[in-house]
């Protein structure tokens, strides 16, 4: 069995359905949800989804196939947010364990091949957007243990179903900064306390906001945000790049080019250690400013995020100082209204391999809470 996993519309998937006849077709039905990041399937029901919407068994679906094709809208650097949403929902593919690969750290793998994957991207290409495109897709494959079949680039003008941006707002307030917490986890997420410390730190007008809160109200959001001088963008890694609720956020934001000058910050973390695995996630934040007319202030990228999110609630010190001292230098920036560039915060003095070891224990204590076995925790789903 081959998959292809695609977000054509129904006039463009005409021209191209008899190539991929017999085939496991995933696109968009409208009735996918984004990953909330709950850790669910590898905790409650490992290798599966606990969002029952049709695509639950994604990672299984991509295992049992032979082959798997992407077709995508070029997208900020990576795939449009509904095969980013897809792929969010496949991290059940992979275990919770980490190990070294690359000399960075990586998912294990759950089942035992290395699935060969052909990407199609859709849209108009610089060579710069060639050259992003194919660093996101190996960084997704070398965490998903994939193998990179083929790459190839269709030059097109992809047909958009956004309004007409001279129906839309173009007036903003100056003043007004947003920080948008970009976690389905919305409270209890890491990227909700690094912007709590940032904006104790941030002068003027600030408004606090969920994205979590407007799921499925994504044009409302965008209404909000581009009322806002500056808005600082929470963001967790989700799959090598920006969560897929964020994603259709962003897409809905270019019908608002003619708002004026608006300034963008960025503060990433994730659970890997080395932030330089950010940086894909924070061009990809580069690339929209520019397609949107909106000037990208700089941001911090911060490793470890799961242990340096609960230490810097209490403390500027230990493993959170690099965290801390970054956050200081962007909340200036944001004060002053300064470019700078991006700050790279790994934890302070403290191993990788104790970082490693103490989250690899922490899977079964949380599986035993929701009455698994260690053993169950590499569970292969089947179709």
């Amino acid at each position: 069995m081959n998959l292809l996993i695609h977000d054509l519309n129904d006039e463009e998937w005409i021209k191209v359905c008899d190539d991929y006849k017999g085939w496991e077709i995933i696109s968009d039905n409208s009735t996918i949800k984004p990953c909330v990041g709950c850790f669910g399937c590898w905790l409650k029901e490992p290798g599966e989804c606990v969002i029952k919407d049709g695509y639950e068994k994604m990672g299984a679906l991509i295992h049992k196939a032979d082959e798997v094709t992407v077709i995508s809208t070029y997208t900020y650097g990576g795939f449009s947010s509904f095969v980013k949403n897809v792929f969010d929902r496949s991290i059940g593919w992979v275990l919770p364990y980490f190990e070294i690969v690359h000399r960075e750290m990586h998912h294990k793998r759950r089942y035992p091949e290395d699935k060969p994957i052909t990407f199609i991207f859709r849209g108009q290409f610089s060579d710069s957007d060639r050259i992003k495109a194919k660093t996101y897709v190996e960084a997704v494959c070398r965490n998903f243990h994939g193998i990179i079949k083929e790459i190839r680039f269709e030059e097109c003008q992809v047909k958009s179903d956004k309004a007409d941006e001279s129906t839309l707002p173009v007036t903003s307030d100056p003043d007004k900064i947003v920080l948008l917490n970009c976690s389905l986890r919305a409270g209890n997420s890491n990227s909700k306390k690094f912007l709590d410390r940032l904006s104790s730190n941030i002068k003027g007008n600030t408004e606090s906001i969920n994205l979590s809160t407007y799921i499925n109200r994504y044009d409302e959001l965008a209404e909000i945000l581009i009322e806002a001088g500056t808005i600082v963008l929470g963001i967790p890694l989700y799959v090598d790049g920006i969560p897929s609720a964020l994603l259709r956020v962003m897409e809905r934001l270019e019908n608002y080019r003619t708002a004026g000058e608006k300034s963008i910050y960025v503060v990433s973390n994730m659970g890997f250690y080395e932030s330089s695995q950010l940086k894909n996630l924070m061009g990809m934040v580069k690339s929209w400013c520019e397609k949107c007319g909106f000037i990208y202030g700089g941001g911090l990228a911060i490793g470890a995020g799961e242990m340096t999110g609960s230490i810097i609630t209490s403390t500027d010190k230990g493993p959170a100082k690099n965290a801390a001292e970054g956050l200081n230098k962007l909340s200036a920036a944001i004060n002053d209204l300064k470019e700078i560039e991006d700050i790279y915060a790994d934890a302070y003095r403290f191993p990788r391999t104790l970082y490693m070891f103490a989250a690899d224990m922490g899977w079964p204590k949380g599986a035993k809470k929701n009455g698994l076995k260690r053993k169950d925790l590499y569970r292969q789903v089947h179709m």
